[in-house]
């Protein structure tokens, strides 16, 4: 069975430790196609497990999270990462600190 390309996402998702946050160009490139950074977007939006995907932990590339976070908004999603230890700075993600160092193949 091949899986779609929501599922691939999400499976990229589940892997980005406790403590830290990845891009949405980061989850797009790791999930098969580095062009699909919008599409991890509608992705996490329909997130169908938030309890297993942790979708919180995706920001933009500069640290910023969602103001449409699907499951609270913008405040939520800080205080989820908050919660893990993940520091900000004048509002962003320190991404030099907690951005997930997958490499990309």
């Amino acid at each position: 069975m091949q899986q779609s390309t929501f599922e691939k996402i999400y499976e990229v998702v589940k892997q980005i430790p406790y403590g830290q946050v990845a891009t949405y160009g980061q989850i797009a490139a790791l999930a098969g196609n580095k062009r699909w950074a919008r599409v991890v977007g509608y992705a996490l939006h329909a997130n169908p497990d938030p309890d297993n995907i942790p979708c919180y932990r995706v920001v933009n590339k500069e640290g910023r999270v969602s103001d449409a976070f699907a499951f609270g908004g913008g405040n939520k999603q800080i205080e989820l990462l908050k919660e893990e230890g993940v520091e900000f700075i004048n509002g962003y993600v320190d991404m030099k600190k907690y951005q997930w160092e997958r490499p990309i193949y």
